[in-house]
């Protein structure tokens, strides 16, 4: 369950940024959480809960936005979405890394993030 120290790590990085301001609550925290992460939204929010107690970020709310997979193709200059295929375990997609148009190899241009969109606070 590495979305425990992703949490740990986000919260970490923000309660570090908020010491620069006079911030008096954080209503919430908006990460944008790519679809090659295999971060779990469920499991996120759960450690997020747990890893803001007794913090300034307590009781403030994880908003989460996924980022889908695009990929430029090396060989016909395809740029978009690649396609998935559905996983026998519930209603998780598996992307191709290969080009949806011409089959040849891809560079991958979004998917791969996990970072802290924005933070939405009242100041002090």
């Amino acid at each position: 369950m590495h979305e425990v120290s992703v949490v740990v790590s986000l919260v970490d990085a923000v309660i570090k940024e908020l010491e620069k301001y006079n911030v008096q609550k954080v209503n919430s925290i908006t990460v944008t959480i790519g679809d090659l992460t295999n971060l779990g939204e469920e499991q996120m929010s759960f450690a997020y809960e747990i890893v803001t107690k007794d913090t300034k970020l307590e009781g403030s709310k994880l908003v989460i936005e996924k980022e889908a997979v695009r990929a430029l193709c090396l060989d016909c200059g395809y740029e978009g979405p690649v396609n998935n295929i559905q996983s026998d375990y519930d209603d998780h997609y598996i992307p191709i890394l290969s080009c949806p148009k011409c089959g040849g190899r891809v560079k991958v241009t979004a998917g791969q993030t996990c970072s802290v969109k924005n933070l939405r606070i009242v100041e002090a």
